[in-house]
Order: C-alpha cells, then structure tokens, then sequence
C-alpha cells in the first residue's frame, strides 16, 4: 500500500475482527439482539455471551490469544470487535483508534484520510518510504508523530500547519541537511515540544541549530548523535550550556556536575569550529604472527632474521 489509509485497511484485513471470537457472527449474543428490557437474556445454543468471548481472547493459554508482544492497539480493535462489533463496519471505528502504528509497510504518502482518526493521538510511521509530511493531513489531536528510518529531506510542508499539541517528534534517519532544514525547529511550529529526535541526519550547522532550539522552552528530551556536527570537539558541552532546561541529550542524563563543568561555554563561540575529531584506537588485533613469539637469537649467531611490518589503512 502506498498511503497510511491504505496500509491500515490492510491491517484490519490481517487482524480478522471478522472472525470467531470477534465479529457480529452467530456466535456473539451481540446487545443489539439483546432481548426487550425486563425479560430474561437468554443465549441460544451455538451463542456466547460478549464476557466468555473477551475471556478467549485475554487467556494466554487461549489459541485465540494474541501474541504477548502485540501492540495495545491491537488488543483494543480485537477487544471492541468483542464489545461492540457494529462499530468496525461503519466509519466509527476511526473514533476508537488513538494510537496507530504501522511499520515497514512501504508507506510512501501520509494522506488525507489520515484526518479521518479524529481522536488519534499517537502515529508512529516508521521504516517506511515517506519523503515528505503534509501537515493539513494529520490530526490537531496529535501528540506523537514518529518517523524514524525514512526518506524526508524536507519539512517545509510538515511546519505549514504542525498539530499544535505536538510533544514528540522522531525524524531520526533520514535526509535532512543543511540551513533550510534547522530553521523550522522553533516554538513558532512546536509550542508543545518535549522530545525531538534528529539522529543520524546530516545536519552540520551547530550553532545555527542550537539558536532555533533554544525557543523551545518545553524541550527535555534531544538526540542529535550521528550527525556531523556531533562530531566537533566542543559539541555536547555546547548543547549542555546552550540549553538549560534540557535534561537528556544523546540519551543520556545531564547531571549538574555536567552542567557545571560546561558553564559560560555558551557565551564563547569562537571555541566553536567547523572540524570534527575522530579517534581510533585498535583493541586488538587476531590472526598476525607475534615477533616475541619467535626465539631470540644470540649475539652473534649467523642465523638468517625474520622480521614482520604491518600497515593498517581506515575507510570513513
């Protein structure tokens, strides 16, 4: 499927809400065949009742249970299937759906129907083949939008009109480069943010970034580890004192002795170069012959030396 709409019908497909236990088939004693209000519900033979069904599908020992590390969303569609099985054949069920996640799918296009999940809050799209975001296709609901391992080199059309209440965004491994990309990281598109992740770009401009950062005054949480600019020598002092309030960089902690020892770093630019330091140290290296393994000869022997030279080259 190439579109978000696409690949969750699908879903719905290969999750069988039409099939026993789930679904609206003879065997559900559903309450719209629920008997007139004081009479006695009767189940029919063949019928059970919606508890024994949702039993079926929570019982570990059940062959009709879902695997223990499947998705809430999941176990939430299968368990209204149960519950309420008129809703999935009408367009209600886009109002049961607040999380959705559809991974590896060859999604190439976030597309309007996505607007069709108005209550959905979390969309984690990743590993797919998205190369741009259209901000008028998402929900305003939105909190989580992930879109680690894709393809999205520009954000011009995300930060049109960004989901307000926005507090994650995941854009780890993908194409952003350069100026044109880091200007769109202000309070200006992400009033709400508290976590952003921008890993494994190539992002170059330290300083520049950092300038737009700092009016995200609900940032916590920034990864930035695997672009060049992480690479120079200063880099994550520089974050550390440039943003106060951020309490996890790169993944780890900032503790205040960190803090400290960075302070006044911010205000000393010039101590900001555009050149990267790489350090490569060899631990250990297998399968050589060792000189000392060899016998020393005595002073004076005439015996014919052996003697090993080794060069070794880096690819980066």
């Amino acid at each position: 499927p190439g579109s978000v709409s696409a690949a969750f019908q699908e879903y719905l497909r290969h999750l069988g809400l039409q099939d026993f236990p789930c679904g609206l088939g003879s065997w559900n004693k559903s309450c719209l065949n629920a008997e007139p209000a004081g009479l006695e519900e009767t189940v029919l033979p063949g019928e059970e009742t919606p508890e024994v069904l949702l039993e079926l599908l929570r019982d570990q020992h059940s062959p009709w249970a879902l695997p223990h590390d499947c998705s809430p969303q999941d176990r939430l569609l299968r368990e209204v299937a149960v519950l309420a099985p008129e809703l999935l054949r009408s367009s209600r069920v886009f109002q049961v759906v607040k999380s959705l996640r559809i991974l590896d799918k060859g999604v190439e296009e976030v597309d309007e129907g996505v607007l069709r999940f108005q209550q959905l809050e979390e969309l984690i799209l990743s590993a797919n083949r998205i190369s741009k975001v259209t901000s008028a296709h998402l929900p305003r609901a939105l909190k989580v939008l992930e879109l680690c391992c894709n393809a999205v080199h520009d954000l011009q059309d995300l930060c049109a009109r960004p989901p307000p209440e926005l507090q994650h965004l995941g854009l780890g491994y993908n194409r952003l480069c350069g100026p044109s990309q880091e200007k769109h990281f202000t309070v200006d598109f992400w009033p709400n943010l508290v976590s952003l992740d921008l890993s494994f770009n190539s992002l170059t401009d330290l300083q520049g970034l950092v300038s737009q950062l700092s009016t995200l005054q609900n940032l916590r949480i920034l990864v930035l580890q695997g672009n060049p600019l992480a690479l120079i020598p200063s880099y994550r002092g520089f974050l550390v004192d440039s943003l106060p309030k951020l309490s996890i960089l790169d993944d780890i902690h900032i503790q205040p002795d960190e803090r400290q020892q960075f302070h006044g770093l911010a205000r000393q630019p010039e101590l900001i170069r555009n050149e990267g330091r790489v350090v490569v140290s060899i631990g250990e290296m297998k399968g050589l012959p060792d000189p000392k393994a060899f016998q020393q000869l005595k002073v004076g022997s005439e015996g014919p030396v052996i003697t090993y030279s080794y060069r070794v080259t880096y690819e980066f």
